[in-house]
């Protein structure tokens, strides 16, 4: 049975329920270690605090962990990937993306996925990419920290439905899970071309439930709130997940990798 600690606010008279950082943990833990038996896997790593997350995870749980970035040349994520995985102890391999490769595989996935969504689009050539990565190096399963975003409230538009209070918050978060949902079907078709699956342990039925039962206000503290994730930052945090990667400001895949710089430019040629 999950434990909670209640403290009374004597203010406006309302419980606040705080979710002990253990239970968290053990919750993030299970949903690893029962969404992947095998003991060889890849994690797609930016070196931002959920990647993190997932990948001292892995480590503690005694998996041959290898990290996977993938990125154009100069781009953020492979540079702060490296000094992160240094930091862990981790292997993490690289593939700079060449833009000519990019304009052929760029048309090859659209026609795949037949999907009219920017951001979708962006993330299955991430992912296309990632899994290519992979491949290369022997790995067959792929595990992203896809969910923390929308579980825990890490992106913007969070902070714009905060002034319509929980129950647009909840929606907001209703949809966002969907929404991956649908990407993640996407990311498996590409994914499938190479002969590699990507699981998402933090979209498993019984995480989500665990996690939507956290209060908001342990993941964002309001409209102006631009770290947000508070409890999971938290929760890096106490399993050793390095520092300026568990307060790292939420950079998506798409723009610290450059594929969405690159993505628009070969639209416009």
């Amino acid at each position: 049975m999950q434990r909670f600690a209640f403290i009374w606010a004597h203010e406006n008279k309302q419980a606040v329920v705080l979710v002990l950082l253990s239970d968290l943990k053990q919750a993030l833990y299970e949903a690893v270690s029962r969404s992947v038996p095998e003991a060889k896997i890849a994690v797609a790593f930016s070196g931002g605090v959920d990647s993190s997350l997932l990948a001292k995870i892995c480590q503690d749980l005694a998996k041959q962990v290898t990290l996977v970035t993938v990125g154009f040349s100069g781009s953020h994520d492979i540079g702060f990937a490296k000094g992160i995985a240094s930091k862990m102890g981790i292997e993490c391999r690289t593939l700079e993306i060449d833009y000519r490769d990019f304009q052929e595989n760029l048309r090859r996935i659209m026609q795949t996925i037949n999907c009219g969504n920017t951001s979708h689009i962006e993330n299955c050539i991430a992912y296309f990419y990632i899994c290519k990565l992979a491949k290369q190096n022997g790995l067959d399963i792929v595990l992203s920290a896809n969910g923390c975003d929308e579980l825990f409230c890490g992106y913007d538009g969070y902070r714009r439905a905060y002034s319509g209070g929980e129950a647009a918050i909840m929606k907001l978060m209703d949809e966002k899970i969907a929404n991956e949902f649908t990407l993640m079907a996407e990311v498996a078709t590409v994914a499938g071309q190479f002969g590699v699956a990507v699981r998402q342990p933090f979209l498993s039925n019984k995480f989500i439930e665990f996690a939507k039962a956290i209060p908001v206000g342990q993941k964002i503290k309001g409209p102006d709130d631009m770290t947000r994730k508070h409890i999971l930052r938290q929760a890096a945090l106490s399993i050793g997940v390095p520092e300026e990667s568990a307060t790292k400001p939420k950079k998506a895949l798409q723009y610290g990798s450059l594929i969405h710089k690159y993505f628009k430019k070969a639209r416009n040629t």
